[in-house]
């Protein structure tokens, strides 16, 4: 059985995915066949490197796979959302005179989790969630269902890589806080009222060795038991409501 295709619009073809990019369309990602050359494919690449669009280069099959029109060596997924660069989102969030509470997904890939982490974040105040480009999840129709339709209303940031956005958060004065069963901050005992990101890493593999070396702080969740197997989404939920919990007590 083949797998599922994600519910996105496509958009097939050298020429309609270049206008595309060039009339700023929200692309969720780019399929490049891997032998595919000429000048029109640098351009479509530098434009996808521009606006922070994952490429991934794929054999033919795969192309074949996605769509029977000519796709001449490329498709792109339309995205059901809209993305800003990480920088804007910061200044977005300063400039309505909030203190930022971002969440930054490091390999999270699980639609599921990152619609529920986006609903818990909504609700709990934070402001925006950052995506990195690859090892991320593509979101699709599934990921807004289960947020409940809070992708739709919270700033979504897409940024190359997890090291781009940590060198982003620190020149904007954000303290950057990784989530890791070992941490040696209790979260209740982090300050969480400054600006803050929250990192939350895969569930198999956790926070990456970037995070590790440059967070300010490595939160936990204190477990009363040794049964340590927290979701994803419901960790990311308990350290947003003391986050919620600490902003209003402190306002």
């Amino acid at each position: 059985m083949k797998p599922r295709q994600p519910s996105l619009p496509l958009i097939a073809g050298r020429k309609p995915v270049l206008e595309a990019l060039q009339q700023g369309v929200s692309i969720e990602k780019i399929f490049l066949l891997r032998s595919a050359t000429g000048p029109d494919i640098g351009v479509i690449k530098k434009l996808a490197r521009d606006a922070n669009v994952p490429v991934s280069q794929v054999p033919v099959e795969k192309l074949d796979g996605m769509t029977r029109v000519q796709h001449q060596g490329i498709v792109a997924w339309g995205s059901l959302l809209n993305y800003v660069d990480l920088q804007a989102g910061i200044s977005h969030v300063v400039d309505q005179g909030q203190t930022p509470l971002f969440l930054l997904l490091d390999g999270i890939t699980d639609v599921r989790n990152v619609g529920a982490i986006a609903r818990s974040a909504l609700c709990c105040g934070a402001q925006a969630l950052i995506l990195p480009t690859s090892h991320a999840a593509s979101l699709t129709e599934e990921a807004v269902k289960t947020s409940a339709g809070a992708l739709h209303k919270i700033l979504l940031c897409r940024t190359p890589s997890v090291p781009q956005a940590l060198d982003v958060l620190k020149l904007n004065g954000i303290q950057v806080l990784g989530t890791q069963m070992k941490g040696s901050v209790p979260v209740y005992e982090a300050d969480l009222t400054i600006p803050s990101a929250i990192v939350m890493g895969a569930e198999d593999t956790g926070i990456s060795k970037d995070v590790l070396k440059r967070a300010d702080q490595l939160i936990r969740i204190p477990m009363v038991t040794a049964f340590d197997s927290l979701n994803v989404s419901v960790a990311a939920g308990m350290v947003l409501y003391e986050a919620a919990k600490q902003r209003i007590l402190a306002s």
